[in-house]
């Protein structure tokens, strides 16, 4: 039996999941999601080992392996680090064992994983760092608009006349909507057409890897379900072989695939009597 931490340090949101490995099942016993704002990352952390063991009923002893992955490279208490690519493929995996591809949106950028029935990845494209398709866009938007993030997606699909949002450029998408906004434009149709525009160059970005099959969504936009339904839309736009899905659980894939990949290392270094301890 093996209990493993996976922890994904993001920009804007810690996701912490504990995970226990016994005779080849994987049993989720918890997990934990907090904010970052004005906060000290590193100590948030801590405060998540915390969280989960305590939601487990266990102790920090107890654990035999603490993965990082995502920015968290630099946390002290890790066992060991696992690149975000490998654990956002894992985790989707786990939570959707028919997904061939991961469409990771975080708070800054887009990745498109390809990868096979194990996990394993093959390749990948990342949107640039300017791109305004992003998390953090998305809540700049929302916090113009007067609305939560929340309310986005159900907005978003509420619209009828879209908005085209032509630039790629997150400061100059903004003046965009600012524009659209003192031209009386509907959040609504806003928000839909930036959504468009998002879809649009996810959906390249998927198409340059190859993408086929079920196309997980993972991280914080996953959730979003204006852009989910775009998505679909840009995918049947665009006449791939694939299809869109999510889960409720897609912000801690990176998170439960570090607990997972951690919990696999831990397992062969055990087999070669190289055993770590969790500090």
């Amino acid at each position: 039996m093996t209990l493993s931490i996976g922890i994904d340090v993001g920009s804007g949101v810690i996701k912490t999941a504990l995970f226990r490995e016994e005779e080849g099942n994987s049993e989720w016993l918890a997990r934990y999601d907090a904010r970052i704002r004005q906060r000290d990352a590193y100590q948030l952390v801590e405060e998540s080992i915390d969280e989960v063991t305590r939601q487990a009923g266990l102790k920090r002893g107890d654990i035999h392996y603490i993965a990082t992955t995502g920015e968290g490279e630099n946390v002290k208490s890790a066992t060991g680090h696992f690149y975000s690519m490998t654990t956002h493929a894992r985790g989707a995996l786990y939570l959707n064992p028919e997904a061939r591809a991961v469409l990771d949106i975080g708070a800054l950028n887009g990745r498109a994983i390809n990868m096979d029935e194990r996990g394993k990845v093959l390749n990948y494209r990342m949107t640039s760092q300017c791109a305004s398709g992003s998390g953090q866009f998305l809540e700049n938007i929302a916090r113009y608009l007067g609305i939560s993030q929340d309310e986005i997606g159900e907005l978003s699909q509420q619209s009828t006349n879209p908005e085209p949002v032509s630039s790629i450029c997150a400061v100059l998408a903004e003046t965009d909507v600012i524009n659209m906004v003192s031209r009386s434009i509907p959040p609504s149709d806003i928000l839909r057409g930036i959504h468009e525009s998002m879809a649009d160059r996810l959906a390249k970005l998927l198409k340059a890897i190859g993408a086929q099959g079920v196309v997980m969504m993972t991280g914080g936009l996953a959730l979003d379900t204006g852009l989910v339904k775009a998505m679909q839309d840009s995918l049947a736009k665009h006449k791939m072989a694939a299809t869109i899905a999510s889960h409720p659980d897609s912000l801690f894939a990176g998170a439960i695939g570090a607990a997972l990949w951690g919990g696999f290392r831990y397992e062969k270094l055990k087999e070669r009597g190289l055993l770590p301890k969790a500090s």
